[in-house]
């Protein structure tokens, strides 16, 4: 009997550790995912957009949230079919969220056109499903934020653009971002170029944030900036690109123009890189 009683007192426990990671996912689908929820640019995409562009944009999500729950999923995970379950569940709740606030707020109504409707809840599930998983990491406990393992170098990699990809979807659908590349010059975003790769360093390795990764005095200074710095700057622009093009900002715009605006994006791109191999 009491072998009994002690597999049901593991299984409440499963289940209210499970339940937890619910409610920190859906918090933290909230919280990050909200700015976007709130965004007119983000409504009108959800409208307009190719749908070829916004299914190419959750089949990439899809990978990402997969990698973040080996890393930081609702529960300890051990295996990758738990992420990806982990993963589908992350992808629930920002549906949900989605449909819930849009709602609320009187931008979902029943007279609309399906496909209005469900690309306007497709287009903002993909910040908040990044939102819900990043729930654990950001609004758990200590005990619980202590087991992240460790992570391959395409791993580390992948978790940048993660951290560029959510960012970027803050930046690319609105105005402002391609009034800056219109006013800027080469030189400013030479500027511009320069510090974003400048603070991503020394986000993480500078300044010794919770989860960056000193180096230790043997250590060359050059060698995190050539290994680690460099490439998730360029990961960061390749993002920004991607979110570009996507959100249809490219047009017929020449190169010089595309080179100012990718670069203006890759600049809070290149910040969110940096904090993804903080915070997760």
């Amino acid at each position: 009997m009491s072998g009994k009683a002690a597999a049901a007192e593991d299984e409440t426990s499963e289940f209210n550790r499970f339940v937890t990671g619910l409610g920190r996912g859906v918090a933290g689908a909230l919280f990050l995912a909200l700015p976007m929820l709130m965004t007119m640019e983000m409504w009108h995409l959800g409208f307009y957009m190719a749908r070829e562009r916004l299914l190419l944009l959750l089949l990439l999500n899809m990978p990402l949230l997969i990698l973040l729950a080996h890393r930081i999923g609702f529960e300890e995970t051990f295996s990758w079919r738990e992420a990806i379950r982990d993963a589908i569940i992350a992808y629930g709740i920002g549906i949900v969220t989605s449909v819930v606030v849009l709602t609320a707020l009187g931008l979902l109504r029943g007279g609309m056109p399906a496909s209005e409707l469900v690309g306007k809840a497709a287009l903002q599930s993909v910040p908040a499903s990044i939102g819900a998983m990043l729930g654990r990491s950001q609004l758990g406990d200590d005990e619980d934020g202590g087991d992240a393992r460790e992570t391959a170098y395409h791993g580390e990699l992948l978790m940048m653009a993660a951290g560029a990809l959510f960012l970027s979807l803050n930046i690319a659908p609105t105005d402002e971002m391609m009034v800056l590349a219109y006013k800027m010059t080469i030189w400013h975003a030479l500027v511009v170029a320069v510090l974003s790769i400048a603070l991503m360093h020394g986000f993480v390795y500078a300044v010794s944030f919770t989860g960056g990764h000193e180096l230790s005095p043997e250590t060359p200074w050059w060698h995190a900036f050539v290994r680690f710095t460099l490439p998730g700057y360029v990961v960061a622009l390749s993002i920004s690109i991607f979110a570009l093009w996507v959100f249809e900002r490219l047009g017929d715009s020449s190169a010089v123009e595309i080179m100012l605006s990718v670069i203006v994006l890759g600049f809070p791109a290149s910040l969110g890189a940096a904090a993804a191999r903080l915070i997760l």
